[in-house]
């Protein structure tokens, strides 16, 4: 048995500044990876990749990587650098004497000149193979739309956010497939969507009501009730038809078994719509908050959340405004991850370790989207760190993974511990805080740039959280966003819509 495996992987938000070209899907910024130093790169790692293999060598199967192009969230992906891509992994299919294609994507990509770049990849697929079985799996953020599954064999979500489970997502949707190769199911599917833009910061799997909807997904699938269920939040930060929750169901052969459920997700979240939603409060507020919880004293730190700018949403990682307002409150003992500024990392590096320094960070890349774009802010500290930034991340999203944050520095203003990064990168693992020589636990504020993702590995270690609404793209307030292209009505940008 012969299995073609590839990636192409971006979550688009339409209102981010920071492009999206050829180079940003490349791991280390430099070099695309593929064939078998893509297999060797991803073996054993929590990734959807890892899982496709795992399942795949488990049934002992030739395995042939076409590409591997993953990119952090950001803009519209650059549409030379997409068809390149498109015409790879064609060119890989077309070779034909494939018994079954994996596909690692996200569900929410969208390229200069259309919305649906999942879609397009598969129809430029089908054009060249229109029979070999096709396996996916998709990010919980996917905004659906119906080539992206109606052209598969079989596709499956992540049931969790934070996405721990991603090499299980794709180790679920292999199986199936490799099922369905051997005659013992014949997969059928359903989807539908709901006229609803949750806000991701009332999306995660650790409460109402994603918790209960995900946990129906997985026990239909343990039951045997169905072969994939997936139900997707969406992705509201793409002012594009299809933004919005939907829901997706495989079952054997029975086409109206799979519309119930979808409607049953469907029916469920849309009850619950209210719930999705998240109303921030203002910003100094919030940091007087975290001031007084973090003067209570305890084993652990507050975390605060500067989730308006979280570059996993695509945010440009550079606004300023929390770390501001945290500096004029004057909280102190906290780490401060981060602000992606190449200039300001090359000033430190210059000056050296031990050097005082005064430079202005941040505030480099116009937001036209946002009423207001943020400012640079100038402080003065002591080159504290030099990182080349490459660990391998031991717990959380993908436990195995080699992770480049490029060029790091800690600026120490000895109130603020500042991490300064030339690529955007979530911090999610206390790994990211500890090769930089920030030990976590002992801090007594952790003021990250994330929204959810944190939960996961950096979770335990929050004493209390504080939400804090500064600027950036990946807002959580709608209004300040212009929607001209989503469906409408949608709630809650509608309040009066009907279900």
């Amino acid at each position: 048995m012969r299995i073609l495996i590839a990636g192409l992987s971006h979550e688009t938000n339409t209102f981010s500044p920071v492009p999206t070209p050829r180079e940003r899907f490349c791991r280390d910024g430099k070099t695309l990876l593929e064939g078998k130093a893509a297999l060797d790169f991803f073996r054993n790692t929590g990734t959807c990749i890892g899982g496709f293999l795992k399942v795949a060598e488990a049934a002992g199967a030739e395995v042939v990587c076409s590409i591997a192009a993953h990119a952090p969230p950001s803009g519209a992906v650059q549409r030379a650098a997409y068809d390149g891509f498109c015409e790879r992994i064609c060119a890989d299919v077309a070779k034909g004497g494939w018994d079954a294609i994996l596909l690692d994507l996200h569900g929410a990509m969208v390229v200069e000149g259309f919305e649906d770049g999942e879609g397009e990849l598969m129809r430029r697929i089908r054009a060249v193979d229109a029979r070999t079985p096709i396996a996916i799996s998709y990010d919980m953020h996917a905004n659906i739309y119906p080539d992206m599954v109606e052209r598969a064999t079989v596709t499956a979500g992540y049931h969790t956010y934070p996405h721990v489970d991603q090499g299980e997502t794709a180790a679920r949707a292999a199986a199936v497939l490799l099922r369905a190769m051997k005659g013992e199911v014949t997969p059928v599917t359903a989807w539908g969507r709901a006229p609803m833009l949750p806000h991701v910061m009332a999306q995660g799997t650790h409460a109402y009501p994603n918790k209960e909807l995900q946990a129906m997904c997985r026990q239909w699938e343990e039951s045997g009730r169905a072969l994939t269920a997936s139900l997707y939040v969406g992705f509201p930060h793409a002012d594009i038809e299809g933004a919005g929750l939907s829901a997706v169901v495989t079952t054997d052969g029975d086409k109206s078994a799979a519309e119930a459920m979808v409607q049953e997700l469907l029916d469920l979240a849309w009850k619950a719509r209210e719930s999705f939603v998240f109303r921030p409060e203002p910003l100094g507020e919030s940091v007087a908050k975290a001031k007084a919880l973090a003067a209570q004293g305890g084993d652990l730190p507050v975390v605060m959340l500067d989730h308006y700018d979280n570059c996993a949403s695509g945010g440009t990682m550079d606004t300023t405004e929390v770390l501001a307002e945290i500096l004029r409150q004057g909280l102190t003992d906290v780490a401060f991850f981060g602000i992606c500024d190449k200039a300001a990392v090359e000033a430190c590096l210059k000056a050296g370790p031990g050097a005082e320094i005064t430079l202005d960070i941040g505030g480099k890349l116009p937001m036209p989207a946002l009423p207001q774009s943020s400012k640079p802010l100038t402080v003065t500290g002591t080159v504290k760190t030099i990182s080349s930034g490459t660990f391998v991340t031991k717990a959380g999203l993908s436990p195995g993974l080699k992770v480049f944050m490029g060029p790091t520095v800690v600026l120490d203003t000895g109130t603020v511990e500042i991490v300064l990064v030339t690529r955007q990168i979530e911090p999610v693992s206390p790994d990211m805080f500890r090769i930089l020589g920030i030990e976590p636990r002992d801090k007594k504020v952790l003021a990250i740039k994330s929204r959810v993702h944190w939960r996961a590995a950096l979770g335990p270690l929050a004493r209390e959280i504080v939400e804090c609404a500064g600027v950036g793209v990946c807002t959580s307030d709608f209004s300040q966003l212009k929607f001209e292209k989503v469906r409408r009505p949608i709630y809650p940008l509608d309040p009066g819509t009907n279900g």
